[in-house]
């Protein structure tokens, strides 16, 4: 349990930190304690910090609703805010032990706010049915929150803009799994420029849950083929769950 905490509060520090960065704050002045016992209680003020900053206050759903609004907020990419319909931020129980990754929003979930809604979110639908899961109890995201043009990859600086947001919603949901669809998600998560198919078929740790890499619904759709390597990475997680594995 401490070292758990631990890792929460490593979590915490690190997103903080980062929002500072983002904010134009190089530094910070050494602690000093306060002379007037009355200024202990003082609230701290706005002063330099990034409007899209999330913040990290109440419970699971409340953290989530606050990023919500932040993200939705959010002109940190010019090019991708000034094309978006609207932002995909995510969907899924707050408190769900398996939280889905993807790499960025299509056209589809664009148009509907929602990850994971077009042919891909079809055929993940069926991989999460086949996995004796239902979509409401898992938490469903992406690298970025904003559609890319045509649906290119997310640019390294986009995916460091958005990384505030994701690192927000892991530490809000904090699941016992995370699993990672696609190369460009597993990459970004882990911060490593492995293959997928080195990365997948045994799992990772990041922020105390332990990472299953496998491969996009929609490189599926192009290379079916590759399901059985899917459906191998999912019998590992539903093992893992205490699922039965046929």
């Amino acid at each position: 349990m401490a070292q758990a905490d631990g890792l929460a509060l490593q979590q915490t520090l690190l997103q903080q930190l980062r929002g500072l960065r983002r904010a134009g704050v190089t530094h910070l002045p050494p602690a000093s304690q306060p002379t007037d016992p009355d200024l202990s209680s003082a609230q701290p003020t706005d002063a330099g910090m990034n409007a899209s900053s999330p913040p990290a206050t109440g419970d699971s759903q409340q953290q989530l609703d606050q990023l919500r609004d932040c993200v939705a907020a959010c002109t940190r990419c010019r090019e991708l805010a000034d094309q978006r319909t609207q932002t995909v931020f995510g969907v899924g129980d707050a408190n769900a032990r398996v939280l889905f990754v993807g790499e960025a929003p299509g056209a589809d979930e664009d148009r509907q706010g929602i990850p994971f809604v077009g042919r891909a979110g079809q055929l993940l639908d069926k991989i999460i049915e086949a996995s004796q899961l239902k979509r409401s109890e898992i938490y469903i995201c992406n690298i970025l929150k904003c559609r890319p043009p045509g649906n290119r990859n997310p640019l390294p600086d986009e995916a460091d803009a958005c990384r505030e947001y994701l690192d927000g919603q892991i530490a809000a949901v904090n699941p016992e799994y995370i699993v990672c669809w696609g190369a460009v998600a597993a990459q970004n998560l882990l911060d490593t420029t492995v293959s997928i198919g080195k990365l997948r078929g045994t799992f990772h740790e990041h922020a105390g849950a332990k990472v299953l890499c496998t491969y996009h619904p929609s490189y599926l759709l192009r290379n079916p083929s590759m399901k059985k390597k899917v459906w191998e990475d999912m019998q590992l997680l539903m093992a893992e769950l205490g699922l039965s594995v046929n």
